[in-house]
């Protein structure tokens, strides 16, 4: 695996080593002492799933609020997304940037996105499916989120929104959301 931290302090891109050969391909999506050695968490005690059934749906912008930030590492094994994380730590150099990422099936590489940043997705192709895997448990009570047309960020999506939750639908701006 090869790490390459971006602009948003601790978010990486995390390029997947290939090895094709005439069955197909392998590729490690996760070392304990790979992780170790970029200085990113090791311990992941939590995996989700979001399977998306239309090209278009939006899930976001999400975080959960201290003590229970949550570091994720996000693959997207099947279909695209457009895949958009902004740092809201107050005390971060990067606060409030946001950055975005195409993540598909056929792409080597996922993210690993730090505890403290918001995240969301655009699916770009139906039936795209998302594995998260966290460092911190799911807890409904720290559970948050703010608008993803936030004006505070003037966030561009790739395709109208097909599909959108009501609880995505209600969130807040930023400012509100307890930020």
């Amino acid at each position: 695996m090869i790490f390459r931290e971006t602009n948003i302090k601790g978010l990486y891109e995390i390029a997947l080593e290939r090895h094709s050969d005439a069955r197909g391909s392998f590729a490690r999506t996760f070392c304990e002492d790979e992780f170790a050695q970029a200085g990113l968490p090791t311990h992941f005690v939590q995996a989700n799933s979001s399977v998306n059934v239309r090209a278009g749906t939006l899930r976001g912008m999400h975080f959960q609020r201290p003590p229970h930030e949550e570091g994720k590492l996000v693959r997207c094994v099947r279909g695209a997304i457009h895949d958009v994380v902004i740092d809201i730590r107050p005390q971060s150099p990067s606060f409030r940037q946001s950055l975005s990422f195409r993540l598909d099936c056929r792409e080597n590489f996922s993210l690993y996105i730090p505890a403290g940043c918001a995240h969301g997705f655009q699916t770009l192709e139906d039936d795209s499916e998302v594995l998260y895997e966290m460092t911190t448990r799911h807890s409904a009570a720290y559970a948050s989120g703010f608008r993803y047309d936030d004006p505070g960020f003037a966030l561009s999506w790739p395709l109208p929104i097909t599909m959108i939750s009501e609880k995505d639908l209600a969130w807040p701006a930023l400012e509100s959301a307890g930020q």
